[in-house]
């Protein structure tokens, strides 16, 4: 095949369902497909950070046990009512030290972007400024921590006096891969979003609802801004990908997610070529 220029991996949000984008990750590196330049934002961010740092398929392995440790469940899983009750009492459902602490143990504590193989580009949003922040130097985990600060769920998180929260919020980051010269871009989009939204029908379903209106109309802008040189793949993430707001509290149903994603994305890869 011709050369494509540069390919950049765009990986999003999604809770526990971002395991999804493993299995999509594990059809591309089966391809034979590598990323020059990786872009995350919110669950995304943690992906998108372990493959910067190890763009071999070996990282699929990692990540496939990154999922499975009890600090992802202790960090994105509980019951809906302690989780309620929780709320009651502070602005966030749980602490971000076990994500930390996996973060260190994965990426390393003192790692830096300049460290990595890979151009990583995370963006969070940044509360003081009411904007996107995109994290391109020093730390890596503090970095990943404030693109993945879903509110509600961690806290913000403090870096340089000012705080962060998820990045989903403020970015779909297909504009900022091409921006940074990305001529091929592979979005790890987690659900479909061809899927009908409905109404809130509980208090804890409303932020999830109104958050992913956000992202729909964000991720339909900016694949219509997208230049003619350019190519995106929306990755299907299939069957498993379609799921409630509250599913990230599901990590039992990692595996499942995987493989489907891994087929939905493998077929999808084969039909168009790559």
């Amino acid at each position: 095949m011709a050369d494509v220029g540069t390919v950049a991996f765009v990986l999003g949000g999604g809770g526990v369902l971002g395991a999804v984008e493993v299995g999509m990750l594990r059809a591309l590196f089966r391809a034979g497909i590598r990323p020059d330049l990786v872009v995350g934002l919110s669950i995304g961010a943690i992906n998108a950070a372990m493959v910067a740092a190890d763009p071999a398929p070996e990282v699929i392995d990692r990540l496939v046990r990154l999922w499975a440790t009890p600090e992802i469940s202790e960090v994105y899983g509980d019951s809906v009512p302690r989780q309620i009750r929780r709320l009651a009492t502070r602005t966030h459902l749980h602490s971000p030290a076990p994500l930390q602490r996996l973060l260190e143990r994965t990426i390393r504590a003192e790692t830096t972007f300049a460290d990595l193989p890979v151009p990583l580009h995370l963006c969070a949003a940044n509360i003081e400024r009411a904007d996107a922040h995109w994290f391109d130097r020093g730390r890596v985990v503090p970095a990943v921590l404030a693109a993945a600060a879903l509110p509600g769920v961690l806290p913000p998180v403090e870096i340089d006096g000012e705080h962060f929260l998820d990045g989903g919020l403020v970015s779909y980051p297909i504009t900022e891969a091409i921006r940074l010269g990305a001529d091929e871009v592979f979005m790890l989009q987690v659900g479909r979003l061809e899927r009908p939204l409905e109404p809130p029908q509980r208090p804890w379903e409303a932020t999830g609802v109104s958050m992913e209106i956000a992202r729909r109309v964000r991720f339909a802008r900016e694949l219509a801004a997208v230049p003619d040189r350019v190519r995106v793949h929306v990755l299907p993430g299939g069957a498993g990908a379609d799921e409630s707001p509250w599913a990230y509290r599901d990590a039992a149903a990692i595996g499942r997610r995987v493989g489907e994603a891994y087929a939905a994305s493998r077929d999808y890869l084969a039909a168009t070529g790559r």
